[in-house]
């Protein structure tokens, strides 16, 4: 299945290289986090374990695509984002290979582990090669960037809260540049933490009202969240996160979530523009054609 993936991608990619006109492709490599590894099968990898073998092979394969878009001169006028999707499996997958040295947790948690992923971002000419940032990018964000660097914030919805803030500036310009230093953590619908810049409030049962009962941590000394901070100084500092976390649910009961979408994929296109709805549909043919 994965190695359809890979070939499909390529072919994708030609040919959307060759119609010259702007395009959005989206790579899903989908290899098994755990299984028994085959009687012939070594470890490659200094510390071994089944992921980190795929994450190595799924390595080759992104440097694969990056070789074919230099090959069809495109490497310079297009943006490749790479990213996990959830904190590592440590904590479900003692084969996996990972060591969990810095933050704590997996996926299904809201410790820094959980939520943290390894995020790369290649532009050449636009983008430093090998730069370094630090500061807090939400997934909800390259929604947001991409619609700007490509022209179509007129199609972004007006009649929603968009949780995306536009990143532009912190991939032009790097560090410091970001424009988000906060984000709130949820687990399904509970709110379970508040970072702010360096520092963590963790919520005790969804109880917001009372700053004393929460754990406060600064995570640039405590990355493994081990040892909040003293209680005089989490009330100080919390209370100004309840702030936050006030602000944020009054917004929420203003604007209420929806509920998750049922029914099928991208139903109601109808309603984009004539150009955004060819480019939606020409996307779900080439989904649905199998080749190899």
């Amino acid at each position: 299945m994965n190695v359809r993936y890979q070939k499909q991608v390529m072919q994708h990619l030609r040919k959307l290289a060759a119609a010259d006109k702007p395009f959005f492709l989206q790579y899903w490599p989908l290899y098994p986090l755990t299984g028994p590894r085959t009687t012939t099968e070594r470890y490659t990898t200094p510390n071994g374990g089944n992921y980190v073998e795929k994450m190595k092979l799924v390595d080759k394969w992104i440097g694969d695509l990056m070789a074919e878009m230099d090959k069809l001169g495109i490497a310079e006028n297009t943006m490749v984002v790479i990213m996990g999707d959830n904190g590592h499996f440590t904590k479900y997958s003692p084969q996996s290979g990972y060591t969990p040295m810095i933050f704590r947790g997996g996926k299904g948690s809201t410790t820094e582990g959980g939520v943290r992923v390894d995020a790369f971002v290649r532009w050449p000419g636009m983008i430093e090669a090998d730069s370094v940032v630090g500061d807090i990018v939400h997934v909800t964000d390259l929604y947001t960037t991409i619609a700007r660097l490509g022209g179509a914030t007129g199609e972004i919805p007006t009649d929603r809260i968009i949780d995306g803030i536009d990143q532009t500036a912190l991939m032009l310009e790097g560090e410091t540049h970001g424009r988000r230093d906060y984000v709130f953590l949820y687990n399904i619908n509970q709110l379970e933490a508040v970072v702010k810049e360096q520092y963590k409030l963790a919520i005790p049962g969804e109880n917001i009202d009372n700053a004393i009962l929460s754990d406060f941590y600064d995570l640039f000394r405590d990355t493994r969240e081990r040892k909040p901070v003293s209680t005089e100084i989490g009330a100080w500092g919390g209370a100004k996160f309840v702030r936050m976390i006030q602000r944020h649910l009054k917004r929420k009961a203003k604007y209420p979530d929806e509920g998750p979408a049922t029914g099928m994929p991208y139903d109601g296109i109808e309603n984009l523009r004539p150009e955004s709805k060819a480019a939606v549909k020409q996307f779900l043919y080439m989904m649905q054609t199998p080749e190899m």
